[in-house]
Formats: C-alpha cells, sequence, structure tokens
C-alpha cells in the first residue's frame, strides 16, 4: 500500500480519474456494479440523516430539557459536524470505497485502529437499525388508531410492543430490498428523498404562514437548569443531544463509492450537500414550529413533539399528510442505515475481519450486491428491539449509546488523520477536493468537537439513561459500560483470535 498522503493515482492520459484506483491501493478488485450518479449518493447521506424522522422523533426531548432556547444547538452542532465533513470529504475523494469509515481508519491508523473503528460503526448501525425503526410508533398511531395493533395503547407495554411490531415489518423490508440489489434500493431511496425534501419545503412555508410570535422566542429558557450547579448551561448540554442525535451519517454518501461513478469528484459533493441541506431544512422546521405553535407552554410539546405542532396548526387533514411524508422520510431513512450497515460489513468480512468472512463478502452474481449481510443485519436489528418490549429504558440507554459510539468511529478516523498531519504525510488528492491550507485548523476543530459531544452524549444524566424509576447506577453510567464492554471485548476478540487471520479474501484480491 502507499503512504497516506501519496498523491492519487489512476489519471488516465485525458485528465480524468480511474473510479477503481484506490481500489488497486486496498488490494482489492472491483466487484460491486457502478450504477449510482450524483442525486444516488445526496439521496443516500440525506436519507441517513434524515431530517423529518429525526426532527418529529426528538423535538420533544429539546424542548423538555432546553425550551425553545434548545433551538440554538441545531447550528452548534452543525458547526462541529462541518468540520468532520469537511475532514471525511478530503478522504472520500482520496478513498472512495465500501465501508467508508473502517477503510479511513485503516489506512490513516492502521489496521488495529481501522478495526476497533470498523467494529464500533458496525454494532452503531444495528442498534441505529433498530432505533429508527421505533419511530414509526411515533408518527404511525398518530395518522389513524388502526397502526396500534397491539391493544389500545394505554396498557403499560402496548406502545413497546406494537413498536417492535411495526418495527420488524419495516426491517423486512429494508432486507428485501438491499437483498435485491443496490439499483431498486438506489430507486426506492431517491424516490422517497425527493418526496420528502418537497414535503419539508411545504411545510416550511405552511408554517411560516401560521407565524404568531416573534423571533425572540428562541431565547426562552423557562427557568430550566435553575438550581443546578450549570444552570442553564447544564440544561442546554441536555437539550443539545436532541440535535446531536439527529447530524451524522453524512460519510453513508461515501460508503456507496465503489457502486458510484466518478466517487473521487461525486462523494464530497453528496456529504457537504446532504450536511448542508440537513442543517438549512431542519433549522428552518423547527424555528418555524416554535414560532407558529399556539401554546409554547403546551404540555403535549414535551409529549408528542413536532407531530403535535403539525396537526394542531395546519389541522387534521393537513397534518396527515405531512405524517405520511414522515413516515416515507423513516422507511429511506431505515433503508440507508441498513445500506451503510451492509458496506461496512462487506468491506471488513473482504479483508478476512469478521467471523464466517468469505460468506459475509460474497457478493451475488445476480443482483451485485452482497445479500448476507442484509440478512444478519435485518435479524440482528430486529432481536435488539425485542428488549424494547419489558426493558424500554434498557433500550433508550443502548440507542444512546450507539450514538456515541458513532461519533467516537468518527474520532479513530480524524484523530488518526490529524496526526498524520502534524508528520506532513497527508496530501489531499490533486485534482478534487481539498482544504488547503485550512486542513490542519479543521481537523483539530473536528477533533475537539469529537471530543466534546462524545463526553456531553456520554455523561451520566438520569433525564437521558434512567429518565423514569427505580433508579440504577448501571443504567447511570451506561455508555461508559456498554462501550467499554463493546470496545474492549471486541477488541481483545480481534487481538486473539481474529488479527491472526487478517488479510484480503481470495477472490476479492486485485489480480485474482
Amino acid at each position: 500500500m502507499s503512504e497516506a498522503g501519496s498523491p492519487r493515482p489512476g489519471t488516465r492520459d485525458d485528465g480524468t480519474h480511474d473510479d477503481d484506483a484506490s481500489l488497486a491501493e486496498f488490494g482489492y478488485k472491483p466487484e460491486l456494479k457502478r450504477t449510482l450518479g450524483n442525486f444516488h449518493t445526496f439521496a443516500a447521506g440525506i436519507s441517513y440523516i434524515s431530517i423529518l424522522t429525526g426532527t418529529f422523533q426528538l423535538f420533544y426531548f429539546g424542548i423538555s430539557h432546553g425550551g425553545p432556547a434548545y433551538w440554538w444547538s441545531w447550528p452548534m452542532v452543525f458547526c462541529g459536524q462541518l468540520m468532520v465533513a469537511l475532514c471525511f470529504c478530503e478522504l472520500a475523494a482520496r478513498y472512495p470505497v465500501a465501508g467508508s469509515i473502517y477503510n479511513w481508519a485503516k489506512r490513516m491508523g492502521g489496521p488495529h485502529i481501522g478495526w476497533l473503528g470498523g467494529w464500533m460503526m458496525l454494532t452503531a448501525t444495528m442498534v441505529s437499525l433498530a432505533a429508527v425503526a421505533l419511530a414509526y410508533q411515533v408518527t404511525l398511531p398518530q395518522i389513524s388508531s388502526w397502526f396500534q395493533l397491539i391493544g389500545n395503547g394505554s396498557g403499560r407495554t402496548d406502545a413497546a410492543a406494537n413498536a417492535v411490531l411495526l418495527g420488524s415489518v419495516l426491517i423486512l423490508f429494508t432486507t428485501l430490498v438491499n437483498a435485491f440489489g443496490v439499483k431498486l434500493m438506489a430507486r426506492i431511496n431517491s424516490a422517497g428523498v425527493a418526496i420528502e425534501l418537497i414535503a419539508a419545503i411545504v411545510l416550511i412555508v405552511l408554517l411560516a404562514a401560521r407565524i404568531t410570535r416573534g423571533p425572540s422566542a428562541v431565547t426562552k429558557t423557562f427557568g430550566l437548569g435553575a438550581g443546578q450547579s450549570l444552570g442553564y448551561l447544564g440544561a442546554f448540554l441536555t437539550a443539545s443531544l436532541a440535535s446531536a442525535y439527529v447530524m451524522y451519517g453524512f460519510d453513508t454518501a461515501s460508503s456507496l463509492g465503489e457502486e458510484s461513478k466518478d466517487p473521487g469528484r461525486n462523494a464530497p459533493r453528496a456529504i457537504l450537500r446532504a450536511l448542508i441541506a440537513s442543517f438549512l431544512i431542519g433549522g428552518l422546521i423547527l424555528l418555524f414550529a416554535l414560532l407558529a405553535v399556539p401554546d409554547l407552554h403546551a404540555k403535549e410539546l414535551s409529549v408528542d413533539g413536532l407531530q403535535y405542532v403539525v396537526l394542531s396548526t395546519l389541522g387534521s387533514t393537513v397534518g396527515q399528510i405531512v405524517l405520511w411524508c414522515v413516515v416515507i422520510a423513516i422507511t429511506v431513512c431505515e433503508l440507508a442505515v441498513h445500506t451503510a450497515g451492509i458496506r461496512l460489513a462487506f468491506a471488513m468480512a473482504r479483508d478476512n475481519n469478521l467471523p464466517a468472512a468469505s460468506l459475509l463478502a460474497k457478493v451475488s452474481p445476480r443482483f451485485q450486491t452482497p445479500v448476507l449481510p442484509a440478512v444478519v443485519i435485518g435479524l440482528v436489528g430486529v432481536a435488539i428491539l425485542l428488549i424494547n418490549v419489558n426493558q424500554p429504558q434498557i433500550f433508550s440507554v443502548i440507542t444512546s449509546i450507539a450514538i456515541i459510539m458513532i461519533y467516537l468511529a468518527y474520532l479513530l478516523v480524524t484523530v488518526p488523520m490529524l496526526i498524520q498531519r502534524l508528520r506532513g504525510r497527508w496530501i489531499p488528492a490533486k485534482g478534487t477536493f481539498s482544504l488547503g491550507r485550512f486542513g490542519l485548523p479543521v481537523n483539530i476543530l473536528a477533533v475537539l468537537w469529537g471530543l466534546a459531544m462524545s463526553l456531553n452524549l456520554a455523561w451520566p444524566r438520569a433525564a437521558v439513561y434512567n429518565a423514569t424509576g427505580p433508579q440504577h447506577w448501571y443504567l447511570r453510567w451506561g455508555a461508559f459500560l456498554f462501550i467499554g464492554i463493546v470496545a474492549g471485548g471486541g477488541f481483545l476478540y480481534y487481538w486473539f483470535v481474529q488479527r491472526k487471520r487478517t488479510g484480503v479474501l481470495e477472490g476479492h484480491a486485485a489480480g485474482s
């Protein structure tokens, strides 16, 4: 393999780039079919972030812990994640390969860091698959009571059991779509994203037309944080999790690099467009929702969130149309999360870095996509969902921890990249995306942001990790315990078992 900072190879005489050049650098041969264009890669990134899914699922949390002023966490998180995304853009231009986080961490930090980054991301993705599936329960029963298939919703476990049922149906759908090939996935995903974007813009216009108060509303804290050691800052940092839980996954645009056309140029653009579009659209939805809701003090805001705002502000008919668009957004978000997990599992298995690697890395000759990872990840997602039936608190802890693991996986890329820069060994690909002289300060800010937000996400708050009684120390400290077990246990397995087997599998190696 060449040095991390070597100029991008594979340039033809006419100045264009060979799409498969970066694969050869990693020792891989091209196996996945290149069918995805600009919008497809953009759609993959923005559907993973999924503004309608995230804002409708988490608005209640932000408003209940930070009041209307929690809105300022949205631009704060965007600025931090933009630093990370800019670093990823340079990497995507240089190494547009499947399982981007795994391969970038491997190239920047070596095989051990690469495995740990891939393992953290893969585990988090499977938990996220289950977490996103739960969003059906937040929205569908509000459209019609017919979707409350188990009980009437008033029983202690009615909602949790129904959420598992609806979520399992969704995971079955995404498993089948992904198993039948990337082209079908891309068509459904792109159509869903188009509907989501149109619906989001229409929602912004409708809410803006019903504004009842001035922008000073987003400075109201409702006295939250009073009596705490950090005052409102403590409340704001808790509420900021509602934004931090949404704005990630933009790297998915580059994880499809082996199935994209001219990925070295298109992947960086798709990453930035997905993040910036999500920030603008989501920020306006949240802002106008706060300015248009009839009563900022309504208790329903802290229970039903944006669903309540839409139904109370726009009326039942228009509100239900919007909620159906949210259902579509949840569906394509789930599809994107599943797709990203499959590419990550394939990338690690291709390096013989997972159990049963030869089976997981097998590409279907008919559909030209890895089928077994789609099935395995789907089954694990359903199994994780089942935890929610009788132990919803534990599930909420695991879900929160999954987001932290993604932030940590990002750090396992940005920290080694910063070390490469400081050693003078990182030179961006020529003729594509480059931060130039801003590369070092942006990389430093990306690392500082990742460390700060990971600590904020993991802080043992009862409101996040043990919201209802009885209080348990292992729930409060769940982030440190669970991540320690997953990362430590996983790395021990790698070090004593998998490390001795690592190497590109025969049949996947360049020249085979």
